[in-house]
């Protein structure tokens, strides 16, 4: 799974954020999804107070000067094609500083990396009114009497600027606090402890001035949980629960208080204190002086605002249930079809998900009896218990030691490697980005952070190097899933093609993940398991594990089924990977872009090499599907479409 406005983890594709950005992880968590509802007439009841502070007062997240839209959109009507796409775009993605930092592209639109994003509710209707206008300036356009790649990209924002109209009427339906990727919390801890640069004097005050605005932000993020909560929006309380035990681990403790929390001890601080080391420019007087001023900032802006975080969930405990999926909600059932439309950029109904995913599994389940066949297991055995032989007799790595965890490192980057000298074969176009491995301190699996679009930061996959028992036969699929020919090859390409800004650094689910999807499978045709049946049986265990999801997801958001249901079902299937139901709890949709993405791409393939016979060549398929960007589903047929009229004539 990828993280940011996408989340790729074993993963995931970021739910489509609220800001115009789009990519590898939430980009941002107030959805300018805009709603039918009213914004209160008085601040949150859990509103942040203030406190004395020698330090010099933080400035507002963005701005606190909101221009009219006629302001915002103000001479793009009249440009030519190519640079009203730039101009709009870049009015749209410089709302999300903190996506800009992600990218490394905030000098580009004028801005500095010294603001956190703007989580007003005034500020997100603005930004979902300069969305409705920018797509009313494009359908102004007579997409006619543009080029055939100018029409594509018309096809592609529209897409975009609609998929984000469409949910405006939902904006407060989602969860934006949680325990997993993509929710506010761990965006932002990641934007400090990742995505801000630090290799200056400079930056180390910006990172210094966006500590001081958490308080701030936090107020406004409270202001739209107070307005979810008189919707009838809460979380379910098992996830209310989880999200608790995240929130006080995030502080340090399991009973926080303002007394008790010792802010040099907490990441945000620790991270910075570490990598100010590296400055050279600094001299120990300035040392003192920025980590005094980040020792401060965290104690009276962080520290305070996860407290009232902590308190809001508490406040809400009472109202919640242990009822899972979004129907429960206002309009549920428009909400999750508006989920599943943006998530897999098709018009599926859910009930259409669930039976393909039903079929899936059984397809799958007997593709994994032919391999099993083929290692001589007996028939009479169920799969489960031969999938168990087959990973004990793959073996184990151990992430419980220090030479355990670099094992697990060195065998990642043993396989991505070779994944890499294998590609040159199906392959013309490579991006130039590299990717590393880095540990997370979770089991087996991970996620990837793309590469910065200035090319000062490489992709990384964050690598699960947890627990003393890291199966083997699953870690070839994880890698090619992640990196290459997976995430890191298609979203590191995207972002150095010579194409519209919106079509380098939005990332589709369905695209994204049903790239990474067909790599993993692609990576069979490599000969990346050739003599590796263990790997195999793990690549079919996982690609099993998306169509599971298919049942699950929908099973749990559109047909009433309980956490228990949903984990009774991945415990008959799937039993090693039964608790990613609360994942889907809480990122209702975004599980089912993967198989839907990965059929989607295979049908198209199969499409493409019936109509050309000899003349289907894979490595100039895969440079029509990874050429054009990250593109919706419909979209990419047509491009495939007119790969063979031009191939053919």
């Amino acid at each position: 799974m990828s993280r940011r406005s996408v989340i790729l983890r074993l993963c995931t594709v970021a739910v489509v954020s609220a800001l115009a950005a789009g990519c590898v992880r939430t980009d941002s968590v107030g959805n300018t999804t805009a709603a039918t509802t009213t914004a209160p007439t008085t601040a949150p009841t859990t509103a942040l107070t203030a406190t004395t502070s020698t330090t010099t007062a933080a400035p507002a997240p963005t701005s606190t000067t909101i221009p009219s839209i006629d302001a915002l959109v103000e001479g793009l009507a009249d440009l030519p094609f190519a640079e009203f796409l730039e101009a709009s775009y870049g009015r749209l993605i410089s709302r999300d500083p903190e996506f800009l930092t992600s990218l490394r592209v905030a000098d580009r639109y004028g801005l500095g990396n010294d603001r956190l994003n703007d989580l007003s509710d005034s500020y997100l209707r603005q930004t979902q009114n300069l969305e409705s206008a920018i797509l009313e300036l494009l359908h102004a356009r007579d997409r006619d009497a543009l080029s055939p790649a100018e029409q594509t990209s018309y096809d592609v924002y529209e897409w975009y600027l609609d998929e984000l109209v469409r949910g405006h009427e939902f904006m407060y339906h989602d969860n934006p606090i949680h325990y997993f990727l993509t929710s506010y919390n761990d965006n932002l801890l990641r934007l400090f402890t990742e995505d801000q640069p630090m290799a200056t004097k400079g930056d180390a005050e910006d990172y210094i001035s966006r500590l001081k605005q958490i308080r701030t932000q936090v107020d406004q993020l409270l202001e739209g949980l107070e307005i979810r909560r008189d919707m009838g929006v809460v979380p379910p309380r098992f996830i209310l629960l989880r999200t608790l035990r995240t929130l006080t681990g995030d502080l340090g403790s399991s009973s926080p208080t303002l007394d008790t929390i010792r802010a040099d001890t907490l990441p945000l601080f620790t991270v910075f204190r570490d990598k100010i080391e590296q400055i050279d420019e600094l001299d120990a007087t300035d040392r003192d002086r920025l980590l005094a001023e980040a020792r401060m900032a965290v104690t009276e802006s962080f520290v305070p605002a996860w407290l009232a975080l902590i308190d809001h969930l508490n406040s809400i405990e009472p109202l919640t249930t242990n009822d899972a999926g979004v129907w429960r909600l206002p309009d549920g059932d428009a909400y999750y079809a508006y989920l599943l439309r943006d998530q897999t950029s098709t018009d599926l109904t859910p009930d259409d998900i669930h039976q393909i995913g039903l079929e899936a599994v059984e397809r799958i389940r007997t593709e994994m009896r032919a391999v099993f066949d083929d290692l001589g297991y007996p028939q009479d055995v169920g799969l489960g218990r031969l999938r168990k032989r087959a990973a004990e007799e793959a073996g184990f790595l151990s992430g419980s030691t220090a030479d355990g965890r670099r094992q697990v490192l060195e065998t990642f980057e043993s396989l991505i490697d070779e994944a890499e000298r294998r590609s040159l074969k199906y392959f013309d176009l490579l991006p130039k980005a590299e990717v590393i491995v880095v540990p997370e301190q979770v089991g087996a699996g991970g996620f990837y952070m793309p590469a910065s679009v200035d090319g000062t930061r490489p992709g990384v996959f964050h690598a699960g190097v947890a627990g003393g028992r890291i199966p083997t036969c699953t870690m070839p699929t994880i890698t090619y899933h992640e990196t290459v020919p997976g995430h890191h090859l298609q979203i590191a390409l995207a972002q150095e093609l010579d194409l519209p800004s919106f079509r380098r650094y939005y990332q589709y689910n369905a695209y994204a993940e049903g790239w990474a999807l067909y790599a993993e499978r692609l990576a069979s045709e490599m000969g990346l398991y050739e003599d590796d049946p263990y790997g195999d049986i793990g690549r079919l265990e996982l690609e099993l594990l998306r169509a599971v999801r298919l049942v699950t997801d929908t099973g749990i958001h559109s047909m009433g089924w309980t956490r228990q249901k949903a984990q009774g079902y991945m415990n008959r299937y799937v039993p090693t990977w039964a608790h990613e139901v609360e994942r889907y709890v809480v990122v209702p949709a975004q599980a089912t872009g993967y198989l839907i993405g990965q059929q989607e791409i295979l049908r198209l393939r199969e499409k493409a090499a019936d109509a050309l016979g000899n003349g289907f060549d894979i490595a100039e398929f895969h440079d029509v599907v990874l050429g054009g960007g990250s593109i919706p589903l419909d979209v990419l047929e047509r491009r495939i479409d007119d790969y063979i009229t031009g191939k053919a004539h």
